[in-house]
C-alpha cells in the first residue's frame, strides 16, 4: 500500500475540488431544468412586467422547451460522468480494485442528495424565483450546446420516426384557459378557492365554447304583442308584464316584426294623452309607430361575441334564428351574464326560485326546462350537455322517447324520475345520484 502521506498530494486535492465542481454543477443543472419546466408563464410573465429582467429572460428560454431540455440533460449528464469517472480513479488509486465499488456508494449518495433531490426541493419551492436566477447563464450554456443538441434531436427523431412515432413540439402549446381552469380545479379542491368564484371565473372563460342556443329562452316561453291589438290592451298587456321589452308579431308569432320597449310605449302614451283629448287620442295609437327595428342573430353564435354585439349596438335584446330564419327564441345581456355571474332577480320576476334543495331520500325537484348547465353549477354535478341544454332534453334524449310521469331512468350515474308532463313537454323531474350523496358548499 501506497505512503498515506504521498496519497494526499496535489493530485489528490485537484481531483477532490474537480469533482466538488461537477457536483455543484449537476446540481445547478438539476435544479434548473426543475425551475424552468415548473415555473408559471403568466407568473413569469407579470415579473417581467415588473421589471425582472430575469423573468423576462426565462420567458424567452423556455419557448423552445426541446432545445433546453436537451441542452440542460446534456449538461447534466457529462458533469455527473466525468465526476464519477473521477472519483473511480481517485478511489482506485487509494484502495485498488476494491475502490470501484466504494466510488460507485459515494457517489452515488453524493449525487442524490446534492446533485438531484436538494437542488429540485429547493426549485420546486419558488420556481419563479429560480428560474429568473438561472435563466441568464442556462441561455449561454444553451447556445454553447445548441449544435450537438441539434444533431441529438435529429438522431431521436430519426429513431422514432422507424417506430411509427412522430413528434410535434407545437402540439403542446400553453393553454391559457386549461392552465386558469386547472389551477381554479385545483384551488378549490384544496379549498382555497370558493366554489361560486370558480363559477364565475370558469363561466366567463366558457363563454368563447357556448352558443346563443345553449342559453337562450325558448320561443314558446317568449311573451309577445299582437300588433293587432287595440293600445289599450297592449298597455295593459305591458303592464302587467315583468319584462321592459317585449317582442311584437303580425299575424302569426313567426313573423317579428318589432320591439316595444316599455319607457317607449309609456312615453307615447304621456304625449297622445297632452296633445289630445284622453282616451280617445290612447286608441288611436300606432303601436308601429313605438316599435324599434327587431335584431336578430344565428343560434351558432358564440356567447362572448354575441356580448361584444350587444355592447357595441347598445342593446340588449335580440331574436334568435336558425339556418332557415325560423324563430328559435330570445336572448338578453343578462342572460350572457347570468353565465358568468349566476341567476340575476329583481322585484318583477315572477319565476319560480330555482335554489335546489334535497328532499329526505336525497331527490332534488327541478323544471323541465332548467338547463343542465345550471343544474351541474348549483349541486356541483357532471351531467353531460353536449346532446341536449336541458335537465327534460336529456332525460328524452337518452329515452328516445316521451316519458310518462312515474318513470324512472338511471344514467350517468344518476336518477331521473318524470314527475309532470304537459302535452309533449316534461314540466317536472326528480333527479338525484346513485352513488353517495356530496355535501354541497354554501
Amino acid at each position: 500500500m501506497d505512503d498515506p502521506s504521498s496519497m494526499f498530494d496535489a493530485a489528490f486535492w485537484l481531483t477532490s475540488a474537480a469533482i466538488f465542481v461537477l457536483l455543484m454543477m449537476s446540481g445547478f443543472f438539476s435544479g434548473s431544468e426543475t425551475a424552468l419546466t415548473a415555473a408559471s408563464r403568466a407568473k413569469l410573465r407579470s415579473r417581467a412586467d415588473k421589471g425582472d429582467a430575469g423573468a423576462e429572460t426565462a420567458m424567452k428560454v423556455t419557448e423552445d422547451s426541446e432545445k433546453l431540455i436537451g441542452a440542460i440533460l446534456l449538461g447534466n449528464n457529462v458533469v455527473n460522468i466525468l465526476s464519477a469517472s473521477l472519483a473511480t480513479a481517485l478511489f482506485t488509486r487509494m484502495l485498488g480494485s476494491g475502490g470501484v465499488a466504494l466510488a460507485t456508494i459515494v457517489m452515488t449518495v453524493l449525487v442524490l442528495i446534492f446533485a438531484e433531490v436538494m437542488p429540485k426541493t429547493y426549485a420546486i419551492s419558488a420556481p419563479e424565483t429560480v428560474a429568473s436566477m438561472v435563466a441568464r447563464p442556462i441561455r449561454w450554456v444553451t447556445r454553447l450546446l445548441s449544435p450537438i443538441v441539434a444533431v441529438v434531436r435529429v438522431i431521436v427523431r430519426g429513431i422514432l420516426s422507424l417506430f411509427g412515432l412522430k413528434t410535434d413540439p407545437g402540439s403542446n402549446m400553453f393553454s391559457v384557459r386549461d392552465e386558469i381552469a386547472g389551477a381554479l380545479s385545483i384551488g378549490h379542491a384544496a379549498g382555497a378557492v370558493h366554489k361560486e368564484d370558480r363559477d364565475r371565473l370558469l363561466g366567463a372563460l366558457d363563454l368563447g365554447n357556448r352558443t346563443v342556443e345553449e342559453i337562450m329562452r325558448h320561443r314558446s316561453g317568449i311573451e309577445m304583442i299582437n300588433a293587432d291589438l287595440p293600445p289599450t290592451e297592449v298597455l295593459d298587456q305591458v303592464l302587467h308584464s315583468p319584462h321592459t321589452r317585449l317582442p311584437v308579431y303580425k299575424d302569426e308569432r313567426e313573423n317579428v316584426v318589432g320591439v316595444v320597449h316599455t319607457k317607449d310605449l309609456l312615453r307615447a302614451v304621456n304625449k297622445a294623452a297632452h296633445e289630445g283629448a284622453g282616451l280617445d287620442a290612447l286608441r288611436n295609437l300606432d303601436l308601429m309607430t313605438v316599435a324599434m327595428k327587431p335584431y336578430f342573430v344565428p343560434d351558432t353564435t358564440a356567447l362572448d361575441e354575441q356580448m361584444r354585439e350587444f355592447l357595441k349596438r347598445r342593446t340588449h335584446f335580440a331574436l334568435v334564428v336558425d339556418e332557415y330564419g325560423s324563430l328559435r327564441g330570445l336572448i338578453t345581456l343578462e342572460d350572457i351574464l347570468e353565465e358568468i355571474v349566476g341567476e340575476i332577480a329583481d322585484e318583477h320576476d315572477t319565476e319560480d326560485d330555482q335554489t335546489l334543495t334535497p328532499n329526505a331520500q336525497g331527490d332534488y325537484t327541478v323544471d323541465g326546462g332548467m338547463t343542465i348547465r345550471d343544474l351541474n353549477r348549483q349541486l356541483d354535478w357532471t351531467l353531460p350537455d353536449d346532446e341536449a341544454n336541458t335537465v327534460a332534453g336529456l332525460v328524452i334524449h337518452m329515452a328516445q322517447s316521451i316519458p310518462d310521469p312515474g318513470q324512472v331512468f338511471s344514467f350517468h350515474g344518476y336518477r331521473f324520475e318524470v314527475v309532470a308532463r304537459r302535452e309533449n313537454r316534461i314540466t317536472r323531474l326528480r333527479v338525484r345520484p346513485l352513488g353517495p350523496l356530496r355535501p354541497i358548499e354554501e
